[in-house]
């Protein structure tokens, strides 16, 4: 399966409505996706509560065997740039709101996001770090203790520390992610470009496997 839990839309900063995101990550592969737009206080809520919705029509209509296609969308947030004493309780809201996958927006090299962010993220009832840049080894050892996903991002400026994410995990054993960071109808992945961002960070065909298997894992226990 082809599983991509970082997209955006219109409700952030993203150039699609969710219908469209959806019907454009079908026609590229994918098999599910999460639709995470950007969050703090002000609008998790508001956001999850509209998301909700299509979520559950188009897992109804895809889930219908008589349709003939198979397809599920996960409701989510990516909490971002919200101040690390904060992002606890902006994940408890998350959950309750009814986000599926929640990502806490990392470290990235590319943008002034606060330092601290990834310690405090991975204290957090979360389901990834997102580009979490030049992350330290005890971050990812919270990382694998407490379950998170580490992510390998395809976007620009958030992928540059791919490399050392992936080797951080390798060594220490942390779980590993996938993801598109979609804003744009351009951003969406099928599955050349989602291998090219395994293999491009250094992972093994085999270790790239496992990084699907992760993906899948998370669906499964979420959906």
């Amino acid at each position: 399966m082809l599983i991509d839990f970082h997209m955006h839309t219109v409700f952030s900063d993203g150039e699609l409505v969710p219908a469209e995101l959806i019907r454009r990550s079908i026609y590229a592969g994918l098999d599910a996706i999460a639709i995470t737009d950007h969050a703090d206080f002000s609008n998790i809520e508001h956001n999850l509560s509209g998301l909700k919705k299509i979520c559950e029509k188009i897992n109804s209509l895809y889930g219908n065997k008589k349709s003939g296609n198979k397809f599920q969308v996960l409701p989510g947030v990516e909490i971002t740039h919200v101040p690390p004493a904060l992002i606890k309780d902006a994940a408890i809201l998350a959950r309750k709101s009814g986000a599926k996958i929640i990502i806490v927006h990392g470290e990235t090299l590319s943008e002034p996001v606060e330092e601290g962010t990834n310690a405090a993220a991975l204290k957090a009832d979360i389901d990834i770090l997102s580009h979490p840049g030049l992350i330290t080894e005890t971050e990812v050892l919270a990382a694998k203790k407490n379950g998170i996903y580490l992510e390998l991002s395809y976007r620009k400026g958030h992928c540059l520390a791919n490399g050392h994410v992936a080797a951080a995990a390798k060594k220490t054993g942390a779980g590993l992610i996938i993801s598109s960071d979609t804003h744009s109808p351009s951003d969406i992945m099928g599955e050349k470009e989602y291998d090219a961002v395994g293999l491009g960070a250094g992972l093994t065909a085999e270790e790239l496997k496992k990084v699907k298997e992760n993906a899948f894992n998370l669906l499964k226990k979420n959906a």
